[in-house]
């Protein structure tokens, strides 16, 4: 486990100590693939897609950072930035971890957080959710395992989100294709209305809270009709095959349409599995569907990677499922989480 790192300064007397090309906490805007760790004196990143083992550090205080930095990236980078300090030198040098098994606890705890926001759960695409409990508990035991890297401070409860029940069994659905049928549309057409139009698109899985809507890019689906002298779009919108319970109306998910000549609004309501709703729209045509939460995102920020990086990370996602099925020791081994997963998975 080695890597070369550049070591550089980045004002106000912070440093950054990162591969060629990694992802850093001080980058305008990450993608959905970057892992992040808060660690004393500093916070550790890596890029999931790259397969990068060797953190970036971007560090704030690097006298806090000296407890760990010689762990991380040998004890060469760790006194060359301490005497470099109160410079302005930029380096590269060779990240040799003092303490290999520490950086692998660590970029397991940052996969550990990065799942429990970004794992693709798809009853469309076959990827079985994680069980909220086997992660929480899994992090819990990484986090002692990462003490000199992150204090003993435990983290805040209220950081994880609460409206989804912790389930007791973690199944597939093996009726994955009605779902996708069931969001195409049709169903509640009003009858004697005139089909103008229909898609199926994906969604911003930065816009929404995780575990309310699949992640799939068949999750959302429109039809646009004409009756009585209105137009009329509705949305569905598969529900998450985690979300237990209805979600508190603060959390439900509206749909933009936008046409060529002005928006519309459709809140969106659970019926069933599927989340629904119609609005009415100033044109025959729909230009796009976007399908949001209030209050969560960025509104208007472009989407780093879109429908690619989307697609990449459901195939990791599956491909590491399919991995846990074996015994595995390698610093990305599945966690507990995804071995039951596919535990589950495998029984049906």
């Amino acid at each position: 486990m080695s890597a070369t790192v550049r070591i550089e300064p980045a004002g106000d007397g912070i440093w950054v100590v990162a591969p060629d090309g990694a992802p850093t906490v001080l980058d305008h805007a990450a993608a959905i693939d970057v892992m992040v760790l808060e660690v004393v004196g500093g916070h550790l990143s890596w890029s999931l897609l790259a397969g990068q083992t060797i953190p970036a550090a971007v560090i704030d205080d690097v006298e806090l950072a000296q407890d760990w930095l010689w762990a991380v990236y040998g004890e060469r980078i760790a006194v060359a930035l301490a005497d470099s300090e109160s410079g302005e030198t930029e380096f590269t040098d060779e990240a040799e971890p003092a303490v290999p098994d520490l950086v692998a606890a660590a970029w397991r705890l940052g996969f550990a957080y990065w799942a429990a926001r970004w794992w693709p759960a798809s009853t469309i695409d076959g990827i079985t959710a994680l069980d909220d409990r086997l992660l929480d508990e899994e992090i819990t035991t990484l986090r002692a395992q990462c003490e000199p890297l992150i204090g003993d401070d435990e983290p805040d409860p209220d950081d994880r989100p609460a409206f989804t029940d912790v389930i007791d069994s973690i199944e597939i659905s093996s009726r994955a294709e009605d779902y996708a049928l069931a969001a195409g549309g049709g169903a509640d057409r009003p009858a004697g209305a005139l089909s103008l139009g229909r898609g199926t698109v994906g969604w911003d899985w930065r816009r929404c809270p995780p575990g309310l809507i699949d992640a799939s890019e068949r999750a959302v689906s429109w039809e646009s009709t004409r009756g009585s002298g209105t137009t009329t779009v509705r949305v569905t919108a598969v529900a998450a095959p985690q979300l237990g319970s209805e979600a508190p109306a603060h959390l439900h998910p509206r749909a933009l349409i936008t046409t060529p000549v002005g928006t519309a609004e459709a809140e969106l309501d659970l019926v069933g599995e599927l989340w629904t709703g119609a609005a009415s729209t100033p044109s025959d045509s729909v230009s796009t569907v976007d399908v949001y939460v209030p209050g969560v995102g960025a509104p208007g920020e472009p989407e780093p990677g879109g429908p690619e990086i989307r697609r990449q990370i459901r195939e990791l996602a599956a491909a590491r499922l399919r991995r846990a099925t074996a015994a595995d020791d390698a610093v990305d081994a599945p966690l507990l989480a995804e071995i039951a997963a596919a535990a589950s998975d495998s029984d049906f």
